[in-house]
């Protein structure tokens, strides 16, 4: 079983910058080497509110729709999408000040991307 080489980001909800607080809603998982790019996401409304009674939750799945669009190279993700799945996968780590932010990069080994960005997903945000 051959292990490949992956990068991952976790997607957070910010609803106020000011204060700095936020909830993991999404994980992107980038392998080169088994050519994938996907997000996973789940957005718990009753949370996000308790951060900000007034966050506009369906701006949150918009946002994150828009996620999936730039990882499946699809209309979903506008200009960013048409790039090569390196240069998609830099747009979504690097930093942004919007509701949505991707956290710090980190990296393993896994034999299933897809599997690895399943468990991720649920220790990190589920």
């Amino acid at each position: 079983m051959s292990r490949l080489a992956y990068q991952y980001v976790v997607l957070r909800c910010v609803p106020r910058v000011d204060r700095e607080e936020f909830l993991n809603v999404g994980v992107v998982v980038y392998c080169q080497a088994a050519d994938y790019l996907q997000v996973g996401w789940q957005v718990d409304d009753t949370r996000l509110r308790a951060l900000d009674p007034r966050l506009d939750v369906d701006q949150v799945r918009d946002a994150l729709r828009f996620v999936e669009g730039v990882c499946a190279g699809d209309d979903r993700g506008g200009a960013a999408a048409g790039h090569p799945i390196g240069q998609r996968f830099g747009f979504l780590k690097a930093p942004k000040s919007t509701v949505i932010q991707p956290g710090p990069v980190h990296g393993g080994v896994t034999a299933d991307p897809a599997d690895q960005l399943r468990h991720l997903l649920g220790c990190l945000v589920g």
